[in-house]
C-alpha cells in the first residue's frame, strides 16, 4: 500500500440510510470532524481513491456494490481505519468484515457516543499514539520483529501487511511476550469499551493476525490460546 496517511479530520460515511447518516454527520460535526456522506458503494470507491479521508464509516448493506466489496477494493490503496456498520446480528458478517480489512465493527442501532468512542480509538491507533511512552521501540519474538516507531512487522525478514488495529493487538501481546494477556485487557486497550464476556472481536482479530504472521490457526505456535485466561505471544 503506497498511499500516505491523511492528517485531517475528514470522515467519510458510506450509508444509504439518509436519516441515520444525517444523525451521525451532525453528531460528529459537533465533535470537531469534517464529515462527508455518500450513499452508493461505487461512488464511494472512486471518492476514497481521489480524496482519501482520515477514517471511513462503512455500512455493510449498500446499493450497487456492498460494503464488503467496497472494503476489499479500497484496501488496495487505502491504509486508513475502516469502521463497518451492519443491521445483521450474524457472526459470519463480522468475520467476513474483518477478513476483508475492516478495523472495527459496530452493529445497528448505532449509539452516537459509542460510535464516537470507537472512531477516536481507531484514530489514536492510526496516528501511532502509545499509552506508554517508555515502552521499547522494537520487540523481537522468535521470527517476528515488531517496530512501533515505523509501525511495521516483519516475519523472518518479510514485511507483514497489518491494519492499524492488528498492529495494535500484536504490539500489546509483544509488550507481555512470554506471558498471558487477558481478553479483558486486549479489549479495553483496543476497543475502549467494557468487555461483556461474549464479544468475539478479539478472538476474530487474533485468528486473522495468526494467518497474516504465518501461524497455523488450528495448531498455533506463535500466538497461543490459554483457555479461560487469554493469549500469549511465544518469545522464541
Amino acid at each position: 500500500m503506497s498511499q500516505p496517511k491523511t492528517h485531517n479530520n475528514h470522515i467519510l460515511i458510506v450509508d444509504d440510510d439518509e436519516a441515520l447518516s444525517e444523525l451521525i454527520r451532525s453528531f460528529l460535526t459537533s465533535n470537531g470532524f469534517d464529515v462527508r456522506v455518500v450513499g452508493d458503494g461505487a461512488k464511494a470507491v472512486g471518492l476514497i481513491e481521489a480524496e482519501p479521508p482520515r477514517l471511513i464509516v462503512l455500512d455493510l448493506m449498500l446499493p450497487g456494490i456492498d460494503g464488503l466489496s467496497v472494503c476489499r477494493q479500497v484496501r488496495q490503496y487505502y491504509d486508513g481505519p475502516i469502521l463497518m456498520l451492519t443491521a445483521l446480528a450474524d457472526d459470519i458478517d463480522e468475520v467476513t468484515g474483518l477478513e476483508v480489512g475492516a478495523d472495527d465493527y459496530l452493529a445497528k442501532p448505532i449509539r452516537p457516543r459509542v460510535l464516537l468512542a470507537r472512531i477516536r480509538a481507531l484514530l489514536r491507533r492510526a496516528d501511532g499514539v502509545a499509552d506508554d511512552q517508555t515502552a521499547p521501540r522494537c520487540i523481537e519474538a522468535g521470527p517476528l520483529n515488531i517496530d512501533r516507531g515505523a509501525r511495521e512487522v516483519r516475519s523472518d525478514g518479510v514485511l507483514v501487511d497489518l491494519t492499524a488495529a492488528e498492529f495494535e493487538l500484536l504490539w500489546l501481546l509483544a509488550l507481555e511476550c512470554g506471558h498471558v494477556v487477558s481478553r479483558e485487557h486486549l479489549h479495553d486497550k483496543t476497543l475502549h469499551t467494557i468487555y461483556d464476556g461474549l464479544d468475539r472481536t478479539i478472538d476474530l482479530r487474533v485468528s486473522r493476525l495468526r494467518r497474516k504472521i504465518g501461524d497455523d490457526p488450528k495448531q498455533p505456535q506463535k500466538i497461543k490460546t490459554v483457555r479461560g485466561r487469554g493469549y500469549l505471544l511465544v518469545d522464541r
